[in-house]
């Protein structure tokens, strides 16, 4: 594949710092730190456009928090600046990380998704016999800056992108040389371009018939469980021995028998949430309906909130036929005690 260059001079051009910028503040117009860059718009963006020509770019001292969310994660968020920058340089690199990657992976990116994937591993329940399911343990705090770096070399030529690459992987870090913080724009595209490897080796090399990944999360179907178990054994290789990660416990199963998968517990002819969706959707549902009985919340921050919480919940039982509503009257019509699994 031809690396790509000179790609320095289209992010800082001032139509794409005003479009990131744009970006970067949806559904953050309200703000202290949009409104204080907004004061002086242009100024900030004339700012940041001197900073990519000079390689002078501001990057670092980020805000942390955790989120429990489903499970304890450390959250690192750039300021509202380096988000703009962040942008910048994504509405430019997009299609040549896009390029690379295989169809078989559905995170962040446009007309994929989670519900694509959950919808090919339905079918595939249904086709094959064996089912294998892959994560890695710590994945965002593992990726190696070295690995990434190099991967990033057989991509792009610019040596100004590559610096500032250099410069954002190496802002942040949880043991010496490695992690990439969860939270920044970039992080996505690095994280989901890390694996691209082990995509084309999975497809290509071991000729797996169906395999899905939504980040770092992969599901393998087989109809020979020796195969499944020689394709799990050859990734496991390669993840070790290329990337520097470790798996998790390998979970495989019939396929009759289901797969949790990104919340769900999945069986050839149906879906059910696991047991770690029922007890957040019931969590997440007492704790929005206590918010706006106290006066809290409005009812439009209550659909906001409670929409993407039922639609998650309802894809599970799109089969059933149930009603479902985000009413005031009728909030509550998925009552936890039918979110139970058999």
């Amino acid at each position: 594949m031809k690396r790509a260059g000179n790609l320095i001079e289209q992010i800082q051009d001032l139509d794409n710092l005003y479009l990131a910028y744009f970006k970067a503040k949806r559904g953050k117009s309200a703000t202290s730190a949009v409104i204080d860059y907004e004061r002086h718009l242009d100024e900030n963006i004339k700012t940041l456009q001197r900073q990519l020509q000079t390689g002078e770019v501001e990057i670092g001292n980020y805000h942390y928090f955790t989120i429990l969310d489903p499970k304890e994660r450390l959250i690192c968020a750039a300021n509202f600046p380096q988000r703009v920058l962040h942008h910048a340089i994504m509405n430019v690199c997009h299609p040549y990380f896009e390029q690379h990657l295989i169809d078989d992976t559905y995170a962040t990116r446009i007309d994929k998704g989670i519900y694509k994937a959950l919808d090919k591993a339905r079918l595939a329940l249904k086709h094959y016999r064996y089912a294998g399911k892959l994560d890695f343990r710590k994945y965002f705090d593992s990726v190696s800056h070295a690995v990434l770096k190099a991967q990033l070399r057989r991509l792009f030529k610019d040596p100004h992108l590559l610096a500032l690459f250099d410069k954002i992987i190496d802002s942040y870090e949880t043991t010496p040389g490695c992690g990439i913080p969860i939270g920044n724009l970039t992080s996505q595209y690095f994280a989901n371009y890390y694996l691209s490897a082990m995509d084309h080796y999975a497809k290509e090399v071991l000729q797996i018939p169906v395999y899905i990944r939504y980040m770092d999360d992969i599901l393998i179907f087989e109809n020979d469980k020796t195969k499944l178990k020689e394709d799990i054994a050859k990734l496991d290789e390669l993840a070790l021995n290329n990337l520097h990660l470790h798996f998790k416990p390998v979970v495989m199963t019939k396929s009759e028998q289901g797969i949790s998968f990104l919340g769900y517990k999945l069986y050839p002819h149906k879906v059910l949430l696991n047991s770690r969706s029922k007890k957040r959707y019931k969590e997440k549902l007492n704790r929005y309906n206590h918010l706006l009985d106290n006066g809290l919340w409005d009812e439009r921050t209550y659909q906001q909130h409670i929409i993407p919480l039922v639609a998650f919940a309802r894809w599970a039982y799109a089969e059933r036929g149930l009603p479902i509503t985000t009413s005031m009257s009728q909030r509550n019509a998925l009552p936890f005690a039918e979110l139970s699994c058999p």
